[in-house]
């Protein structure tokens, strides 16, 4: 995603809108999170990715910076002591929108979080790691369903990300009518893909490569707390 900044190419352009579509609800937690209104926070949002594009700021982001989450904080920081009486005074709708799944819900998953202790910056953690998990997995699905099995996905999910002992291999033979030893074999194989998609899709928020290890233990410290 970093690179896709320096693409001018269409794809280029592509990419930039969908990523700005994925981190749409970690921004709109971080800024509620900051005591601004339910609708303060969506004009905002969208002011702020409306520049983010026109003024293409990742076409000047260094190789130093290296992690997106951490400049995309930071450029939202940057926006917010900056163009707030801009941001406020626009108009939602006005100039190029950028809509997210998330926008409808915003607010109802916004009053979902868990309070204890958190703040901005742990509730924009927070979402960037599940905006992370949720991608993966939605991809996993995406793969199953191509290969003609999206029931094996949907019962063995459950041995990526819910806890332990939730689903035996035993039960997850009998609902796929395979022998308990496929399970295992299905299991092993998608906790295969599974890592690899997680280091794919962090390596697109990093400059650089050997940055991949560290995002992903901070993103399973994040999910653990």
């Amino acid at each position: 995603m970093l690179q896709a900044g320096r693409d001018e190419s269409r794809s280029g352009a592509e990419a930039l809108e969908e990523l700005c579509r994925t981190y749409w609800y970690p921004i709109y937690g971080y800024i509620r999170g900051r005591g601004y209104s339910a609708e303060d926070a969506q004009d905002l949002v969208q002011a702020f990715f409306e520049r983010f594009l026109e003024k293409n700021y990742l076409g000047s982001v260094n190789a130093e910076r290296g992690k997106f989450r951490s400049f995309l904080l930071a450029s939202v920081n940057h926006f917010l002591s900056n163009e707030l009486d801009r941001a406020r005074a626009q108009k939602r709708g006005g100039g190029q929108a950028i809509e997210s799944l998330d926008e409808q819900d915003a607010e109802g998953r916004y009053l979902r979080e868990p309070v204890e202790a958190q703040t901005p910056e742990s509730l924009f953690e927070r979402a960037w790691a599940e905006t992370v998990l949720a991608s993966v997995l939605n991809r996993l699905r995406e793969e199953s369903n191509a290969g003609g099995r999206p029931d094996r996905f949907e019962v063995l999910k459950v041995f990526l990300v819910d806890d332990k002992g939730a689903l035996s291999f035993a039960e997850a033979a009998v609902q796929l009518s395979v022998t308990e030893a496929s399970v295992k074999s299905f299991v092993r194989r998608m906790r295969m893909r599974y890592r690899e998609l997680f280091r794919e899709e962090l390596g697109k928020t990093v400059e650089d490569p050997a940055q991949i290890e560290e995002e992903l233990r901070h993103l399973v410290t994040v999910l653990q707390r």
